[in-house]
């Protein structure tokens, strides 16, 4: 019995293999040292804990202490890839990346819908003496450019890179939307001389895009202009980062016409994911793939 078992597992594997995501090996980000960097925050790992509390049932990955950031491709299988690709930032406050939750979940989902993932793992805890999300940006900033510049060597089409986060991760890829025209750092190499600005960007439970004790006026590090990408959005009304962020976000690209799409669902909560659950919001997936194809960005180039 034993021996049919593993007959059974793997013609299962072999069978399911094209519909998973294949990740490439890590790519460094910077040549060098990320911009800054010392190297003493202490060793990258895993923080969770036996108390750390589980989503949908499931423990998830909270990396710590980044200092090399880098960039993981995950291409779709041939037949159904659509040379569209996304750069994935996790969440975690920018304290820690929710690395499998917010990340290579994400990038398998994608795949199944014939996109690249771009897992980018960037810079965490946020550095002492400069803006929370300074370092993430940069490192945003250079993935961009760096999927773009490679993009005949991963695959993709150039003018269709999104760039998607969750949480924290949203603030970061709602920055990297609207900081774009120059580099926050210093170009190290050709990479930097493309274009940074994301094609379209997806938010979802986005943190930190108003200043509540300012009328939740958008957040300065935020100026969206008619040049902010097109955007999709999601969030739930009971989510303790509160629903006013991305609601004026949402109204402030508005004023200026950007095509954008929010999804408001009344429960759910904070830092789901993809993880099914009894909660709508966790159909986001399907409205998020429904959107993409609406705009366009899933018809495969010839």
């Amino acid at each position: 019995m034993k021996s049919v078992s593993l007959a059974v597992l793997a013609a299962f594997t072999l069978s399911a293999a094209p519909l998973l995501a294949a990740p490439g090996e890590p790519i460094r980000l910077w040549p060098k040292d990320a911009p800054g960097e010392n190297g003493n925050i202490g060793e990258e790992k895993d923080t969770s804990g036996p108390k750390s509390g589980l989503v949908a049932g499931k423990p998830l990955i909270r990396l710590g202490n980044v200092s090399q950031p880098t960039i993981t491709v995950y291409r779709p299988a041939k037949e159904k890839d659509t040379g569209a690709s996304v750069v994935i930032c996790p969440g975690g406050g920018y304290s820690i990346l929710a690395y499998d939750l917010e990340g290579s979940e994400v990038c398998e989902w994608l795949n199944s819908i014939g996109v690249t993932g771009v897992l980018l793992k960037y810079r965490v805890p946020k550095r002492a003496g400069v803006e929370k999300h300074t370092a993430a940006l940069q490192d945003a900033q250079r993935a961009i450019g760096l999927v773009r510049a490679r993009a005949g060597e991963f695959g993709v089409d150039p003018k269709r890179i999104g760039i998607l986060g969750f949480s924290a991760g949203g603030h970061l890829a709602a920055a990297a939307s609207n900081n774009y025209e120059k580099r926050t750092y210093e170009a190290v190499d050709d990479a930097d001389k493309v274009s940074c600005r994301p094609d379209f960007s997806i938010l979802i439970y986005p943190a930190y895009l108003t200043v509540k004790d300012k009328d939740d006026a958008i957040a300065p590090e935020l100026p969206i202009t008619a040049n902010t990408p097109q955007t999709f959005l999601t969030m739930t009304e009971d989510d303790g980062v509160r629903v006013e962020g991305p609601l004026f976000y949402y109204l402030a690209l508005k004023k200026v016409k950007v095509p954008a799409e929010m999804h408001l669902y009344p429960t759910g909560g904070h830092g789901y994911g993809l993880r099914p659950s009894q909660h709508t919001v966790t159909t986001w997936p399907k409205r998020a793939e429904e959107w993409m194809r609406v705009r366009g960005l899933l018809t495969a180039t010839k």
